[in-house]
């Protein structure tokens, strides 16, 4: 096996004639280590050596620390082994893996540090045994691409490939994405697919299905899982409820958001109760405002029609008139305003925004804080806004705003067409009441 260290660590290893993947004792001045070597990659620095422990978990040396290293097992080639195909199971539903990209079922590649996708379903199969009980499970790959890649063009081809499934048999779509723009993909389909009446599931992972710590395990079961039974026919978003390992969160797609950059129950609900809990005992309804899976499926459409040139901006105090006309000016089409607290923004860039709907630039308003609704009759700012022709987005959240209105505008809906169409919930994304409970601090996660 060759070694991919470089510099001050190169010379250590090769001094003990150790190649990556050998299993090695390291001896520092007061203890030892013994591991594999792991692979390291090129961008990082000649002074670390990494060992992969029994336990599963990596730990890097800093080749000032080491007075000794002997190899103990020399590593064997690289082989291949020939997978069993997956056979299709009588009686068991069909469920579709449409992937995306992502850290989803994919995994780390030591010689350059990135994640490699799974491509086959035996190979999903052999990382987690335990969906073939659940589904006959399909692979459909259909992009490469990492989520903050992904443009509002590429959400149509994601809806028009997860109908074709649906309308093939699929007893639900499960969608293999990656974290940072889910929430967006899971708006876009559900908007674009019209007499859903199937689960669509969305799905990521925060942490490569190879670590110990990964996530990707218990969502991809749970996603199977609700894909082939679940009871509701919506799009939504299937991830970690808590930071263990006992259940899943299932959230609308128009609800959900991400909330941590990192932890692994980082998406919420807002706004609303998650739709449903997943767990060893199955799925558990919480919030039943949904819309039924069909016992008789019928035809899936994908309205793939999207206008791309719509910003998000929030509100700040800086904010100037100059910002808007130059928004304007650079070619969107509309504008979705995150205002502070019940949606508002300085009176002095009103006039500016009055001048953007009177020349055919829609402008939504919405609120950064996403836990509870605009209200632009409060006070006189609101009023002065809506007066200047802002359309209030009541509680939908502002990255779902922003995809509905691409929606809108690439339907060609104008003047009181997509005012109706922005102001009546479509996909569940507004809500009569909110309920304390929805709120995160009053929550029961139990």
């Amino acid at each position: 096996m060759p070694l991919s260290y470089k510099g001050r660590a190169k010379e250590i290893l090769e001094a003990a004639e150790a190649s990556d993947y050998d299993l090695i004792r390291i001896s520092t001045e007061d203890r030892f280590f013994e591991g594999l070597l792991m692979p390291r990659p090129e961008i990082l620095d000649d002074e670390h050596i990494v060992l992969k422990l029994a336990n599963g978990y990596n730990i890097g040396i800093h080749v000032s620390r080491i007075s000794s290293i002997e190899v103990l097992k020399k590593a064997k080639g690289p082989s291949k082994a020939q997978l069993p195909r997956v056979e299709s199971r009588p009686g068991l539903p069909k469920v579709p893996i449409v992937v995306t990209g992502g850290t989803i079922a994919s995994r780390v590649d030591y010689s350059t540090g990135a994640v490699k996708p799974t491509e086959t379903p035996e190979e999903l199969i052999d990382l987690i045994p335990e969906i073939a009980e659940i589904a006959n499970v399909s692979y459909v790959p259909l992009m490469t691409k990492l989520s903050e890649d992904i443009r509002p063009e590429e959400w149509s081809q994601i809806a028009q490939k997860v109908a074709d499934e649906l309308n093939a048999g699929a007893s639900g779509v499960v969608v293999a994405h990656g974290t940072d723009t889910m929430h967006y993909t899971a708006s876009a389909l559900a908007f674009m697919l019209e007499n859903l009446d199937r689960p669509v599931v969305l799905v990521g992972s925060q942490r490569s299905i190879d670590r110990p710590s990964t996530d990707a395990v218990l969502n991809v079961m749970a996603a199977v899982r609700v894909a082939a039974e679940g009871p509701m026919a919506e799009s939504v978003i299937v991830m970690h409820g808590s930071s263990s390992d006992d259940f899943a969160w299932v959230i609308r797609g128009v609800r959900a958001r991400k909330m941590h950059t990192s932890r692994r129950d980082a998406f919420m609900s807002v706004n609303e109760l998650p739709l449903a809990k997943v767990d060893e005992k199955g799925v558990t309804v919480i919030n039943p405002k949904f819309r039924r899976r069909s016992e008789e499926p019928g035809v899936v459409t994908a309205r793939t029609e999207i206008e791309p040139k719509v910003a998000l901006a929030y509100s700040w105090p800086g904010i100037d008139p100059e910002f808007l006309e130059a928004v304007a000016s650079a070619g969107y089409k509309g504008i979705v305003l995150a205002g502070t607290g019940l949606g508002h923004v300085p009176n002095r860039v009103i006039g500016a925004i009055r001048s953007l709907v009177d020349s055919g630039v829609p402008v939504v308003i919405t609120s950064q804080c996403l836990f509870g609704r605009v209200d632009l009759k409060v006070y006189s700012t609101g009023r002065n806004m809506l007066e200047a022709g802002v359309i209030p987005a009541a509680d939908t959240l502002p990255e779902v705003a922003t995809v509905k209105l691409m929606i809108a505008l690439g339907r060609g809906l104008e003047g009181s067409e997509l005012r109706e169409f922005m102001t009546t919930s479509q996909a569940g994304e507004f809500t009569e009441s909110i309920s304390p409970s929805a709120y995160p601090p009053c929550f029961d996660k139990r």
